[in-house]
């Protein structure tokens, strides 16, 4: 497998050479076209929850195949530890500390001069398609997908729309879509119909470079799924609590649905032409403990900054450029996708200067990687009561080599972990190791820089969302 050395790639970029003769990388002597690329981040799966991450309460088939096939990260981060300030790191490379969207409230939108992912790959003559949950702008504000890079999405804006799933709308690329059928029934299921539009939208660009995000809300509950689903089948009289049946019914519902996907792509001829990545926009909104270990061995869960919060499985697979079978301890983030995509998609001169992320590129096909110095994330608590953040409500973490800083309120003492023998955060070594404690402190502050106001844009009374 060989890879075009990177100044000479970027050097042919500028100059506008022949981008379609000089294809970015080649495997076994043949070019390959820039590729296709699948993007599937889930809402809330936790990082043992796959039988190929350790899981032992259900079978994950398909994406344990997909793993099989491809390239495995065990030490992977969602952008942060709740669901649309690591969608605005996602999209927007910039990690928590600089990243647009750092309030979880559901609607706070993208400014208009926020460059996306989506924006970059349109840049370089791609199809741009979004599929399920969009959580960075309602409609009628500067943050719609439309309005940075999609040419379609289809599902929800504002996240909390997306707490159903069987509600009366869906959105079409800013266009309320009546949804018919019964509450309870596949017909009005929202994931059903967000899928089938996604696989729609495959088929109806197999002849041109494409990217396909899919930011599927399952398995965010509410846990509502059809009754005779084959996933809900498969729980349903399992000796478990009620939520931990619906998370395992939607786990498997999206095993099924990375199946169809890859499926798609083999019938359409695309395998060969087409990355597709598969990851969780953060950690298990619960352990689960006794059940489905949806966090395993790892400290926390959603909300938290201990690893089960914010460390997530990530697959990458590409057959015939990633080595079957591989993995990879690389320390990555969501902030490190838009240059990575940028990359495969010979965008790189159109990626925004001074982003947080790194191109994984190297490590997707075997060559050197840069590494980062440092990752960073924050959170800061919202009082849903009273409509306000929590004083002192500010969480953060940094990871750096082996060492994990992290705290959960802003007047705490910083705890201190060595992961490598503590992946588990269980002894803090803060007093133990000053000069490491110190060094780390400096990244989380250098890091941070005060975010612009979080405000909600207004809505129509009595709603929640627009």
């Amino acid at each position: 497998m060989n890879v075009l050395d990177r100044r000479a790639f970027l050097t042919s970029i500028a100059a506008g050479g022949a981008a379609a003769a000089l294809a970015p990388f080649a495997s076994e002597g043949k070019p390959v076209e820039k590729p296709n690329i699948v993007f599937i981040v889930v809402d809330d799966m936790g990082w043992a929850d796959l039988s190929c991450y350790g899981g032992k309460a259900i079978a994950t088939p398909r994406i344990d195949r997909m793993a099989a096939e491809g390239l495995r990260f065990t030490d992977a981060y969602a952008g942060c530890t709740v669901c649309a300030p690591s969608r605005s790191v996602l999209m927007t490379g910039h990690h928590m500390g600089h990243t647009s969207v750092r309030g979880n409230t559901g609607g706070i939108p993208l400014r208009a001069e926020d460059v996306t992912a989506a924006q970059v790959l349109e840049k370089a003559g791609y199809a741009v398609g979004g599929f399920g949950k969009w959580g960075l702008g309602d409609l009628d504000t500067p943050g719609v997908p439309e309005k940075h890079g999609f040419d379609r999405f289809f599902g929800y804006y504002h996240q909390v729309h997306a707490h159903h799933y069987y509600p009366e709308y869906l959105i079409d690329t800013g266009k309320r879509v009546p949804l018919t059928g019964k509450p309870g029934t596949a017909e009005r299921h929202t994931h059903y119909r967000i899928f089938e539009q996604m696989k729609a939208f495959i088929r109806g660009h197999k002849d041109r470079p494409f990217f396909c995000y899919a930011p599927w809300t399952p398995p965010h509950a509410s846990y509502q799924i059809p009754a005779d689903d084959p996933a809900w089948q498969a729980v349903k009289d399992k000796p478990w609590p009620k939520n931990a049946k619906g998370h395992a019914a939607f786990n498997l519902l999206i095993d099924r649905c990375v199946g169809e996907t890859l499926d798609l792509l083999e019938e359409l001829g695309l395998e060969g032409k087409t990355i597709v990545f598969f990851c969780s926009d953060n950690g298990a909104s619960n352990r689960f403990q006794g059940t489905l270990d949806s966090s395993g061995p790892l400290r926390g869960f959603k909300r938290s900054m201990y690893e089960g919060g914010i460390r997530t499985p990530l697959i990458a697979r590409w057959p015939g450029q990633i080595k079957a079978g591989t993995t990879s301890a690389l320390p990555c983030s969501f902030a490190d996708m838009m240059p990575t995509w940028a990359e495969l998609a010979g965008a790189a001169a159109h990626v925004p200067k001074g982003i947080d992320g790194i191109s994984i590129v190297p490590t997707l096909l075997g060559g050197e990687q840069k590494r980062h110095e440092y990752l960073y994330w924050e959170w800061h608590r919202y009082n849903w009561g009273k409509r306000q953040f929590v004083p002192s409500g500010l969480m953060q973490a940094v990871r750096a080599g082996r060492w994990k800083l992290v705290r959960h309120q802003g007047d705490k003492p910083w705890e201190l972990y060595d992961l490598s023998t503590d992946v588990g955060e269980k002894t803090d070594l803060a007093a133990r190791e000053p000069a490491v404690l110190q060094r780390l402190v400096g990244y989380a502050e250098a890091a941070r820089t005060e975010p612009r106001p979080q405000i909600e844009p207004p809505k129509p009374k009595g709603k929640r969302y627009r």
